[in-house]
């Protein structure tokens, strides 16, 4: 993990100074960048301080900003709806309490996940919020843990919002939605509608989320007597090319399916482009469903049945809850609901092709 981010109690500059071989004043020039220091010196400065895991004094730094609190909110990418609702959320509670929020995007990348929480705690945010399904691995547990008992020495809090924490003892606030029973619903709905070849698109062995789904998918295809090889899970990940070009070389393979739960709504605008360019229909032919109900789902050509997932809500409530009750918040859990919305995309299976 490299340097550890916890510290016993609170570096201060002079410690820093002797550490690196410099005068108090010159550490703190070195610190700022706001003042001519020779490279070498600045650079033997930094590496104390990293090595000291030095954090500048948030409360003095606050007097001069004007004494604004912070919430930063980390995602994988901004371009994804769920994920842009999510912060929206979050900016929007954040700015009916007075605070500003930062958001930043780590493209999936533990490293600079790391780095910017890093930073957060440096710049003395109060809350990080950590957005989305992970591969919850040792690496992870370890990630995290780190960062919540570092924030937590610093009096800030970490937030999981849509992800697990990795264990009771670790000081976070868990604010997350219902995903399996999101799956199960909506793949019941495929199942009333008469479908019982219908495949998972979409699935990311090892990501919390996804996980979760084709759990879901598993267990609702098991409620209605179908045996576990009945499910047919593609391994494709997320994003509206993957679910293009898997949905392309599943038609092009078989047609023993009616119809296709994708793992979230871009998946499923992928698969609906490859199911019309190989000029099947969408349901007379193929029923769809997506996850997560973003506002472009009802626009889809046809508009979309999904689970709406609580995206803004998920973001305002780890705000509100994590501020609501600072001291309690810590190792709590808080499970939102999710829901059918059922619009033009599913249909009964083809006449003959049922079984």
């Amino acid at each position: 993990m490299g340097n550890d981010m916890v510290s016993k109690g609170r570096v201060t500059i002079r410690e820093v100074a002797e550490r690196a071989g410099v005068s108090t004043a010159t550490a703190s020039r070195a610190l700022s960048g706001n003042h001519p220091v020779p490279p070498a010196t600045r650079a033997r400065v930094l590496r104390a301080a990293r090595d000291l895991d030095y954090v500048a004094n948030a409360h003095a730094r606050a007097l001069v900003g004007g004494g604004r609190k912070m919430a930063a909110v980390v995602v994988r990418q901004v371009t994804s709806p769920f994920y842009a609702q999510v912060a929206e959320g979050v900016e929007a509670e954040a700015a009916d309490r007075g605070w500003l929020c930062v958001v930043g995007a780590t493209g999936g990348d533990a490293q600079r996940e790391m780095e910017f929480v890093r930073l957060m705690r440096e710049e003395g945010a109060r809350l990080v919020i950590l957005v989305g399904g992970v591969v919850e691995d040792e690496a992870y547990r370890e990630r995290v843990a780190h960062y919540a008992h570092a924030l937590d020495s610093s009096g800030a809090r970490l937030v999981l919002c849509g992800r697990p924490a990795p264990g009771p003892e670790i000081p976070a606030l868990v604010v997350e939605f219902d995903n399996e029973a999101g799956a199960r619903a909506v793949t019941a709905h495929l199942l009333s509608a008469g479908h019982r070849r219908i495949v998972f698109l979409g699935g990311l062995p090892g990501n919390t989320a996804l996980d979760a789904r084709v759990a879901g998918y598993r267990a609702a295809l098991a409620d209605h007597g179908l045996p576990p090889e009945a499910a047919h899970v593609v391994d494709c990940g997320l994003g509206r090319a993957a679910g293009h070009r898997a949905m392309t070389e599943l038609l092009k393979k078989t047609d023993e399916f009616t119809a296709v739960f994708a793992g979230d709504d871009m998946v499923a605008a992928g698969a609906l482009r490859a199911i019309a360019d190989a000029g099947r229909r969408v349901p007379d032919d193929i029923s769809v469903v997506g996850y997560n109900d973003i506002p472009l789902a009802e626009d889809f050509n046809p508009p979309l049945t999904t689970v709406r997932t609580p995206a803004e809500e998920l973001g305002r409530a780890a705000v509100r809850i994590a501020l609501r009750d600072p001291e309690h918040a810590a190792g709590a859990h808080h499970l939102l609901g999710t829901h059918i919305v059922v619009r033009e995309s599913v249909g009964a299976p083809p006449p003959g092709r049922v079984l």
